[in-house]
């Protein structure tokens, strides 16, 4: 009896009990990567400490530049935190974990979401940490109640939709080297938006390409509902550019998955 027949044999098991474990199991080898979770937090505090204590005199002499900054180095954090998810991914590409799902009653999808989950979960936790050290620092929010739970949901947006698009470049990638260097390209995206400086002071032509990315909505919604500004429709992009990026990546990722799995 072949491994397919094996497992078609098999009930599935049903509700979201597959989930559950592959969550589970991401988020054992996430806190044991110990390292990378911890990258993922020192690397955007770093930028933040240079960006505030070195360039911000000269950005802003009042003083005030560290609330602009913090914005833009909370979605840095949370692209070095996704990051991961497409090296943790390739992993189980290669590593042969999909071969033993094959003969196991269980929805091979299931390790994808536990990725995403587990990686949501892991790059808020490093987003708590760079807010913490923002205000340890001078970092001074003017937001309520509403306005924090309306930035928190706004930074979990982000960073499930990039998580997905992470994981999909995972499932495309052949090995998990080539993972890390087809999503270096998306760590570049916060610094060409008004993450760290106005749109007003980049040239014409980079100001458009700022102006058009998804970055510069999401960093202007959080800091419309943590500092007070106008944030215009920026609520409105930013939601259209997560849910777009949401579903391409999901589909994407589901037919690499199916085609590199060979199981729905």
């Amino acid at each position: 009896m072949t491994a397919a027949t094996l497992a078609a044999a098999r009930p599935r098991l049903g509700g979201l009990a597959a989930e559950a474990v592959f969550v589970g199991r991401s988020m054992r080898h996430s806190f044991r990567d110990a390292e990378s979770l911890l990258m993922s937090i020192v690397l955007p505090v770093m930028l933040m400490l240079v960006f505030t204590f070195v360039f911000g005199g000269a950005i802003d002499p009042s003083g005030g530049y560290v609330d602009y900054v913090v914005p833009g180095t909370i979605l840095t954090c949370a692209g070095f935190g996704a990051a991961t998810t497409a090296t943790f991914v390739a992993n189980d590409m290669t590593g042969g974990i999909i071969d033993r799902i094959r003969t196991m009653p269980l929805r091979a999808g299931a390790v994808l979401t536990g990725h995403v989950v587990a990686s949501l979960a892991r790059n808020l936790l490093a987003t708590g940490v760079v807010i913490l050290v923002a205000l340890a620092i001078g970092f001074r929010p003017d937001a309520s109640l509403l306005d924090w739970i309306g930035a928190i949901a706004t930074i979990a947006m982000w960073i499930f939709a990039i998580t997905y698009l992470f994981a999909a470049i995972g499932l495309a990638a052949g090995s998990a080297e080539a993972a890390s260097g087809y999503g270096f390209i998306l760590l570049f995206l916060p610094y060409i938006s008004s993450g760290f400086v106005p749109l007003e002071s980049m040239p014409g032509w980079l100001r458009t390409v700022a102006e058009v990315q998804p970055v510069t909505p999401v960093i202007e919604t959080i800091r419309g509902f943590l500092l007070g500004t106008d944030a215009g429709a920026a609520p409105l992009w930013a939601l259209v550019w997560c849910a777009g990026i949401v579903a391409v990546a999901a589909a994407w990722g589901a037919w690499l998955f199916r085609r590199k799995a060979g199981r729905r």
